[in-house]
């Protein structure tokens, strides 16, 4: 499915039956040529919207995967970058690509770091955490952060109900919810559980500062507001 060297359909559905990390070590040989990989247009517009406030010194991605976001941080960067994630089998795909990054297997929720970056980004993640988990996730990254840095990511705009994208999401998340209702172990994995308010709430109960900026380079919709934008989390 999706390219010629994506995952098959079969391959899919073992996936999705599968707990999260052993469903992310499955796939993880040919995630890159699937359409969960952040594309190349969201990477470059968040590394656009985050230049005017570097240069940063060391670097760090939560919930790396396969290493996307390296695109990131090692156009921002002056220090080294690392990648964190729970899943070998998509850290092992990182380390092949990008050899000079340093790579972190861990629980994201409970970050092995204190002190030790300037900037913390992370991509499409989030919506495999439960709203109560966000509390400890954004806690590990508030310490992992030396004073003032950031942490970053991207926020797409509310979907319109009347657009095939809401009802499509809708749909998956309701799908999710049955299946995690009658199979085990779970698959966390929802689109529609970390609006910007909520999320914005979490930061700031964690002890950040929190703004946005509009991703330029993702352009705007109809009605004028940005298709994206990008969470500014500071470490005071």
């Amino acid at each position: 499915m999706f390219s010629p060297g994506g995952p098959s359909l079969r391959e899919l559905a073992r996936q999705a039956l599968s707990s999260v990390e052993g469903g992310y070590d499955l796939l993880a040989p040919k995630f890159d040529r699937t359409p969960f990989r952040t594309p190349d247009g969201v990477l470059d517009g968040t590394a656009g919207a985050l230049r005017p406030f570097g240069p940063f010194g060391r670097g760090l991605d939560v919930c790396c995967g396969t290493g996307a976001g390296m695109r990131v941080l090692r156009s921002l960067c002056l220090g080294p970058v690392t990648g964190v994630d729970f899943s070998a089998g998509m850290l092992a795909q990182a380390r092949r690509a990008h050899p000079g990054a340093g790579w972190v297997r861990a629980d994201v929720r409970a970050l092995p770091f204190a002190g030790a970056f300037d900037l913390a980004v992370s991509f499409g993640a989030l919506g495999h955490f439960l709203p109560a988990e966000r509390p400890a996730l954004f806690a590990g990254v508030y310490r992992a952060l030396r004073a003032g840095g950031v942490f970053a990511f991207p926020v797409g705009a509310p979907l319109r109900v009347s657009s095939g994208a809401y009802w499509a999401l809708l749909g998956f998340d309701l799908a999710m919810r049955v299946r995690n209702a009658v199979w085990r172990p779970p698959f966390v994995m929802y689109y529609r559980t970390c609006p910007l308010p909520a999320v914005s709430g979490d930061l700031t109960a964690a002890g950040f500062s929190v703004t946005t900026v509009p991703v330029a380079g993702l352009g705007s919709r109809e009605d004028g507001r940005p298709r994206c934008q990008l969470v500014l989390a500071r470490k005071p």
